[in-house]
């Protein structure tokens, strides 16, 4: 039996927390994993969320502090290199897990290139929200936002692995270093994830008999919508630029500088704020996508009918 780090990131989610944690530890118990860690991630919370973690579960979760907020991904690659266990089991704190969660979901680990695997995600009136991610590749676009099924599947491969529940290897992701934390604070960082383990030569897969439920982007819906366009546009940029070719990312920004004209001329500077943040962190992106070409098996290209042939 692999044992399990759950490592959930939290920020001013002390009622999430109150609400979800006895789900944790009632999935793997019911689950009959012994061997576990809880791991949570705090990033700078100015509620009372370290108070009722130290008052509540003194022994029973690990509590990373972060002094300063440095959002999603630098927050779970904190739990990530922390963590001890064979495989980490990455959660948001609004998801409630349900029992018996992690059973059907071990068995991807037998295979030795299972990178990692997820579960259906539903609403909480039991709507199914997130299954397995179409990988919606062209070449000059990236999406992973389709879901797709096929209930005859003996297998089913995923683009991805959603940002709210995903059981991964650790030495796989400790391998890819963790989640790029230029995508920070949110935004894009999981389907980049999910793009360099299967460029790496590893696989995602989907599991439709484990289910949790989940409030979407809790914290998100709190930000101001036009920084959360601001970041998201940025963040499309990075993961277009690490994964398209050169020609394929030229033809992508002409189109960018088109919707960006069209969007200033209505006085949106959305679209020309993240451009200039793609350049200011141009040194940084451009080596990281020296690293991750140098390291791959596969290009984005090759990823589309690989990841299709489990649907076939």
């Amino acid at each position: 039996m692999k044992s399990i780090s759950v490592i959930i990131p939290n920020y001013n989610g002390k009622n999430l927390l109150e609400q979800n944690l006895p789900f944790v530890f009632l999935a793997l118990e019911s689950s009959h994993i012994s061997n576990f860690e809880i791991i949570i991630s705090d990033d700078c919370s100015k509620d009372d969320s370290i108070n009722f973690l130290q008052k509540n579960y003194p022994n029973k979760v690990i509590l990373l502090e972060n002094f300063i907020n440095v959002g999603f991904s630098g927050n779970v690659n904190r739990g990530i290199f922390k963590a001890q266990k064979d495989l980490v089991f990455i959660l948001n704190s609004d998801v409630q897990l349900t029992e018996g969660f992690f059973i059907p979901m071990l068995k991807f680990f037998e295979f030795p290139d299972t990178f990692g695997v997820m579960s259906r995600i539903n609403n909480f009136q039991n709507q199914t929200i997130d299954q397995a991610k179409f990988p919606k590749i062209n070449f000059t676009k990236i999406d992973g936002t389709q879901n797709f099924f096929n209930p005859h599947s003996k297998f089913h491969y995923s683009f991805f692995l959603s940002g709210a529940n995903a059981l991964i290897d650790r030495k796989k992701i400790i391998e890819l270093g963790g989640f790029l934390e230029i995508y920070n604070p949110f935004y894009y960082e999981d389907l980049d994830l999910g793009i360099r383990a299967w460029r790496k030569g590893y696989k995602c897969y989907y599991e439709n008999n484990a289910y949790c439920y989940h409030d979407v982007s809790n914290t998100i819906k709190k930000k101001p919508k036009k920084q959360v366009q601001k970041i998201i546009l940025r963040n499309k940029i990075y993961l277009h630029y690490l994964h398209l070719s050169t020609i394929g990312f030229i033809i992508f920004l002409m189109k960018y500088f088109g919707k960006m004209m069209g969007n200033l001329f209505m006085m949106n500077t959305a679209y020309w704020y993240a451009f200039q943040e793609f350049i200011a962190n141009f040194p940084i992106i451009r080596q990281s996508k020296k690293q991750i070409d140098k390291s791959s098996k596969f290009q984005l290209s090759d990823l589309k009918s690989l990841i299709l042939s489990s649907n076939e």
